[in-house]
């Protein structure tokens, strides 16, 4: 397993260097909710991303992370948990069933992201795509309640997954060490100078917030 991790964590961290020299500053208004994938992220300080690096550019990174680890767990899963997969597999159906899933699909930049910006004070929404997906999946059936000994056996193996999900993470952190010279590296030579460009157009209008000419 471990040299399949280091292939898939490597893969990984390919895609996002290449990825990041397309990535540019937010214009739009900064959301106030914290992203729990990324927020004190054990993977990104592994990876040596700060706290200090644009959101965008620490997602894109954590997010494909992520799905390494969720697959692993996936297998896991298939192969000894029985109770939690039938249980997955018929929220997989459900979910398939649902008319509107704005949510999938997604390239792992915007995965897991806000579907909506966040409104302004005084001007709500007339719609929100998070509320026509949440009308979409009102629509559709909820699963059968499981007796009393079932819920026991599934947090059972919902625990058993929740520690291979943690060995698993904790090795990836690992891996994810020898890539940190090249991480930082793109990450300087990408990122900062964005940052430190917007920085100084701030700082200009700070310091001269109306037009001279005017």
């Amino acid at each position: 397993m471990e040299r399949s991790l280091e292939t898939q964590v490597s893969r990984a961290v390919d895609a996002w260097l290449r990825w990041l020299p397309r990535w540019e500053p937010a214009t739009h208004r900064g959301r106030v909710a914290v992203c729990r994938r990324c927020f004190g992220s054990p993977v990104l300080s592994a990876a040596g991303v700060g706290s200090d690096v644009p959101h965008g550019v620490q997602h894109g990174l954590s997010i494909r992370i992520k799905a390494i680890i969720d697959r692993a767990v996936a297998e896991y899963t298939a192969r000894n948990l029985p109770m939690l997969q039938a249980e997955l597999d018929q929220q997989a159906e459900r979910n398939r069933a649902r008319s509107y899933r704005p949510g999938e699909g997604l390239d792992p930049e915007f995965e897991g992201m806000p579907l909506d910006p966040e409104p302004m004070p005084g001007a709500p929404f007339l719609f929100t795509l998070a509320g026509m997906a949440d009308e979409a999946d009102a629509e559709i059936p909820a699963l059968p309640p499981l007796s009393e000994e079932a819920k026991t056996a599934l947090r059972q193996e919902v625990g058993l997954a929740d520690e291979y999900a943690n060995m698993v993470g904790r090795e990836v952190c690992t891996i994810l060490l020898s890539h940190r010279l090249r991480i930082q590296s793109a990450i300087a030579e990408f990122v900062e100078p964005q940052v430190a460009a917007l920085l100084e157009d701030l700082t200009r209008s700070l310091d001269a917030p109306f037009d001279p000419t005017d």
